[in-house]
C-alpha cells in the first residue's frame, strides 16, 4: 500500500524563515520543502531524505539564510510522509 503524502503551507516573515525550516527538519517526517515568494513563485525547492543531518544540511541552511535576508514574506510548502 503506497504511503500517503500530506502537504502543508506556512506563511512566514523573512526573519522567521530559517527558524521555521530548522523546526521542520527536526520533525523528521518532511520529504520536500519549497520556499515561494509573495507572488507564489518558487524561489527554492529541496528534497529531504531520511537521515539527512549536519554537514549535508549546512549548504541548504546557508541558502535559506540568504533567502531570508532578501525576502520580507514568503510561503513554505512542505510535503510530508
Amino acid at each position: 500500500m503506497p504511503s500517503k503524502k500530506k502537504n502543508e503551507s506556512f506563511k512566514v516573515k523573512g526573519e522567521e524563515l530559517l527558524k521555521k525550516i530548522k523546526e521542520l527538519i527536526a520533525e523528521g517526517n518532511v520529504r520536500k520543502i519549497i520556499i515561494k515568494d509573495k507572488k507564489d513563485k518558487i524561489i527554492v525547492e529541496f528534497p529531504l531524505t531520511i537521515g539527512v543531518f549536519g554537514a549535508v544540511l549546512a549548504p541548504v541552511l546557508a541558502a535559506v539564510g540568504a533567502i531570508a535576508a532578501l525576502v520580507s514574506e514568503c510561503t513554505i510548502s512542505v510535503e510530508r510522509n
